[in-house]
């Protein structure tokens, strides 16, 4: 069999097959490289001497999408089995097989190219259903709007996907029906006449159909979308006045207030620079005292006072406005004659303040004038030309109240004496402030400054600085720098002479004035030594204006013991503040006093606290019932008590009771903090024959107490009870002749003094 055989089935058909011959490629049909006949199938030369099994494989056989194709195993007929869609698959390429029975190959594979030919099966479609444009208004004929596309899923290069375009309608048919035509093959849409005006239709609705079968409205497919196009606005309507004429009046005086509203109307599209007004004052203002703004919203103009009119210089303006807009008008556009027009503003006479016209005023004298001395007129002008009015004054501000002004002249007179030196004069001036007041209706005032230039005399003496110094003891050590501060200013302050007063004669005996420069000399001791102490040294200081002044001032000197580094030492400054050694000597003794009856004290009560806890008992010890009953660790009795029954006394054999303890209660050795136990009420009088088990019961009690010491010893009880078995312990008595040694009881101290006589090697009493 041939390989790379060329088939091609129609779309939509079923049951077509190729036939190929075994050694060759036969193709039962007249259609061998355009389309598969009804019935095609493929053939062996080799099926007269065997018998073949064909097959076919490959994509819409034996893979996805499966069984498209089918061939008959026996005869090679090829079947299509489901409608073939192009627009989802155009070809398919397949590879046909022959075997014998067994399986073998019979033949070598031959490929099968499969191409579905395109039915016109699809509407086109556009990729918008609304289109929006825009055209400027006043275009020409041929200018470009917009375009639109379609898409036929058909094959385009055939007629099934061959798209034509075509206005259906236009909407409105102002001012004629067919304003726009579109390019059939590309869909371009344009204007075909002149006359677009945006002001009579602002925009068109147009309706355009695609058509495949290159437009063939008998045969092909169609389908419509909606184009909007917009007349965009452009600058052909100028603005216009609504009137010639605008007026309006205005109070001198008066700023930013609008004193006439100008009203235009313009035609085209509101609030875009094509409408927005732009107003211009040409004539009537040459001082620019009112300018013209635009109202954002309503595009009129406010005609608004930017400058003080004076109603005494102009009472009316005539204004001359022209309008135009924020973008040029069109080409061809001419502006027209309401775009300017006239505006008339009157002036409001109202009643102005009095003016000072040398405001702030400047006068110069010198201080310490005495009162009622006349410093100037200081007046004020109403300028209310024709008005008749009376100007008063009065006084606004004077810090010092130094100053008074005539109500009618305006006559400034001193009431007290000019003083440069004042906290309320700055950099030597003195500001007072004054009002003048007409009797208008309403009554208006004005204000003016007079600043008073104080001429400095000398009337401050200087003063010494500073006030206060230490030197030492011994002269060519250090001296003290002075100099002298002055109120007044030059020529009235240095240079300063420094003297010594020649009374007291000590003065200059002790002290010395060596001169450094105009405002500085050097205080210095004059004898060899001094003692220490604080000395008021007088110094005259005298300044240098005419008349000069001098002052004497006293400085305050620490002497000192000073140190090497001409310092005063901590002992020399002491002395220096007026201590003696006498002093000094005394303040030490009274401390070291008071440390002894301190230390005195703390003796006392340490030893107070030892007598305390070694007192003896107030009675005799041998009364003292606690040195008698002693507590030993010992459980029974020595050699010398065996004839005595003490089992009740001991510590019971059994440890039950201990060892039903709870577990974890308590150390042996410490009382532990839980709450104590009570004890069971014991009988006021136990009967003697319950000894024991009282004694037992209250050990029992003792031993589970977690609260009781836990020593293997006999309680304490108050009460020893009465024919007891055992004698009184204080009978007991040793009647052995052992070699035991009791003398070191003597060494136990005071308690154990009575066991000591008793059983030690003491003389008998």
């Amino acid at each position: 069999m041939d390989s790379g055989l060329l088939v091609s089935v129609p779309t939509q058909s079923r049951g077509a097959h190729l036939v190929s011959t075994e050694g060759g490629t036969e193709i039962n049909s007249p259609y061998r490289h355009r389309m598969v006949p009804p019935s095609s199938w493929i053939r062996s030369d080799q099926d007269r001497e065997i018998q073949i099994r064909y097959s076919i494989t490959g994509v819409g056989a034996d893979q996805p999408p499966n069984e498209v194709f089918r061939i008959d195993p026996v005869a090679g007929k090829m079947f299509v089995t489901k409608p073939l869609d192009r627009e989802e698959r155009s070809s398919y390429h397949l590879r046909a097989h022959a075997v014998d029975m067994n399986g073998n190959k019979v033949e070598n594979p031959i490929d099968l190219y499969i191409y579905v030919i395109d039915m016109n099966d699809n509407r086109p479609e556009f990729k918008n259903q609304v289109y929006n444009g825009s055209v400027d208004e006043g275009s020409k004929p041929g200018s470009y709007v917009m375009k639109v596309t379609a898409h036929d899923a058909d094959d385009d290069t055939t007629a099934n996907g061959m798209v034509r375009y075509r206005i259906l309608s236009q909407t409105p048919l102002s001012p004629i029906p067919n304003m726009f035509t579109i390019n059939s093959e590309t869909g371009d849409i344009v204007t075909v006449a002149a006359g677009l005006d945006r002001e009579k239709v602002s925009q068109y609705t147009i309706i355009i159909q695609a058509t495949d079968m290159e437009g063939n409205l008998n045969f092909g497919l169609s389908n419509t979308a909606t184009a909007i196009i917009s007349v965009t606005d452009v600058n052909d309507n100028p603005p216009e006045m609504t009137v010639k004429t605008f007026s309006g009046e205005v109070p001198e005086n008066r700023i930013n207030v609008v004193v006439a509203n100008m009203t235009v109307i313009d035609k085209d599209q509101p609030h875009t620079p094509n409408w927005n007004a732009v107003y211009r004052i040409v004539s009537g203002d040459p001082s620019g005292h009112f300018i013209v703004h635009t109202d954002p919203i309503t595009n009129d103009g406010m005609v608004t006072v930017v400058k003080p009119v004076d109603y005494e210089l102009n009472r009316a303006f005539m204004l001359t406005v022209v309008v135009s807009n924020q973008a040029h008008l069109a080409d061809g556009i001419e502006s027209s004659p309401l775009s300017t027009a006239g505006v008339t503003i009157s002036v409001m006479d109202v009643n102005e303040p009095p003016i000072f016209h040398s405001n702030p005023k400047s006068i110069r004298f010198e201080e310490g004038v005495p009162p009622g001395t006349t410093l100037g007129i200081f007046t004020a002008n109403d300028p209310d030309r024709f008005m008749q009015q009376v100007i008063r004054y009065s006084k606004l501000a004077d810090p010092a109240d130094w100053l008074s002004i005539n109500t009618s002249n305006g006559q400034i007179v001193t009431r007290a004496v000019l003083d440069r030196e004042s906290i309320y004069v700055k950099n030597n001036i003195y500001e007072a402030t004054f009002l003048a007041s007409d009797n208008g209706s309403p009554p208006a005032s004005g204000t003016g400054t007079l600043q008073i230039y104080l001429i400095d005399v000398n009337d401050n003496a200087p003063v010494l600085l500073p006030k206060e110094a230490q030197v030492c003891e011994r002269i060519n050590t250090n001296y003290i720098n002075i100099t002298a501060a002055d109120a007044d200013v030059d020529p009235n302050v240095g240079p300063f002479i420094f003297e010594l007063p020649s009374f007291p004669p000590s003065v200059r005996r002790n002290w010395t004035i060596s001169r450094l420069n105009g405002d500085y000399a050097q205080l210095g001791l004059r004898i060899q030594y001094l003692e220490s102490g604080v000395y008021d040294v007088p110094v005259i200081v005298s300044d240098s204006g005419n008349p000069p002044l001098s002052n004497r001032s006293i400085i305050k000197v620490k002497v000192c013991h000073c140190d090497e580094n001409r310092e005063c030492t901590t002992i020399g400054a002491v002395a220096a503040v007026g201590l003696g050694t006498g002093t000094i000597i005394a303040i030490l003794i009274c401390i070291i006093i008071l440390l002894t009856m301190v230390l005195l004290f703390v003796v006392w009560m340490k030893r107070r606290e030892k007598e305390r806890q070694t007192k003896q008992l107030l009675i005799d010890p041998e009364d003292d019932v606690r040195d008698n009953i002693l507590k030993y660790d010992e459980e029974g009795g020595g050699e010398e008590d065996q004839d005595y029954d003490l089992s009740q006394l001991q510590q019971p054999e059994s440890l039950d009771h201990i060892i039903s303890k709870p577990p974890g209660v308590r150390r042996v050795d410490e009382r532990p903090v839980v709450p104590e136990s009570q004890y069971p009420i014991r009988p006021v009088v136990p009967h003697p024959g319950d000894i024991g088990d009282f004694i037992n019961e209250g050990l029992r009690a003792a031993d589970n107490d977690p609260t009781a010491p836990p020593y293997d010893s006999l309680l304490v009880f108050d009460y020893e009870g009465s024919g007891s078995t055992a004698g009184s312990v204080s009978s007991l008595n040793s009647s052995s002749t052992g070699d035991q040694d009791y003398d070191y009881l003597n060494d136990w101290g005071p308690r154990f003094k009575k066991l000591a006589d008793m059983y030690g090697g003491g003389d008998d009493d």
